[in-house]
Order: structure tokens, then sequence, then C-alpha cells
């Protein structure tokens, strides 16, 4: 390994009724539906001051993404103008981390059901994080 390339794990996995990237909405409040996110024993402790109704951040490793993009038609719509992929939402890119903002639903040993989430079944989990309020909200 060199300074710029490093290993990230996947602490949890996605199970979510959501089997094909195709049929995936493109964003969580889109029609993204409850989910259960499973974390590997190791990490539940850090699970335990989560609660439901609270907002987090769920990281994610978009593991069918093709890394090889750099640009895109957002949305796909081919009307609109090809368009460098960092200034998308897409999920094709060089490192395909996803950013899903969620509501707990239910919290269960090291399982969360969570609402509003558009990852498709099998996504590497890499993090969590509260959502913190604005500089408006606190």
């Amino acid at each position: 390994m060199t300074e710029r390339e490093f290993q990230a794990r996947a602490i949890g996995w996605v199970e979510s009724p959501l089997v094909e990237r195709a049929r995936a909405p493109r964003q969580g409040d889109e029609g993204g539906p409850e989910a259960w996110v499973v974390f590997e024993a190791a990490v539940e402790r850090g699970l335990r001051d989560l609660a439901v109704g609270q907002e987090v951040m769920l990281l994610t490793w978009l593991h069918r993404a093709d890394r090889e993009v750099l640009a895109v038609h957002p949305r796909g719509d081919r009307s609109r103008p090809e368009t460098g992929v960092f200034s998308t939402r897409s999920p094709d890119r060089p490192n395909p981390i996803g950013l899903h903002r969620v509501t707990v639903l239910a919290v269960d040993g090291p399982r969360l059901r969570v609402g509003g989430l558009e990852a498709i079944d099998g996504t590497p989990v890499l993090d969590v994080k509260p959502v913190l309020p604005g500089p408006f909200e606190r």
C-alpha cells in the first residue's frame, strides 16, 4: 500500500427487498423502502446509542458500480448535457461511496431497521454517522 491507497472494510451489509440496480430509486426519498442494515458482531457496541426516530447517514460501497465512469448524463437522461460524476450523485464513479440519509425505525442488537434506503440487497456498509442539526436548527 502507498499513501494514496488504503483499504476499507465493510462493517455490515444491507438486507433490502431491492435486488436489481435498475429497479432501485435514484434517491431514498424517491421511494426507498424500509430495509435492515446488519452489522458485524465486532462493531455492535458502536450502535448502542442509536435511537428509533434518529436520522443517520449510512456510507456504503456501491459494489455494482462502474469505477471507470467519469461523466454521465444526469439521471440517465440523454437530453441533459454530460456532466462530470463529481457534480452528480451517480453511483458510477472511481470510488463508489454511497451516502444515504435514513431514519432509524428499529434497533435490534446488531441490526438497524431503516426507512428510505435506496441501496440494493447485499450492499456493503462502511460507516454510520449521525445527522447533525444545521446552524439555524441548534
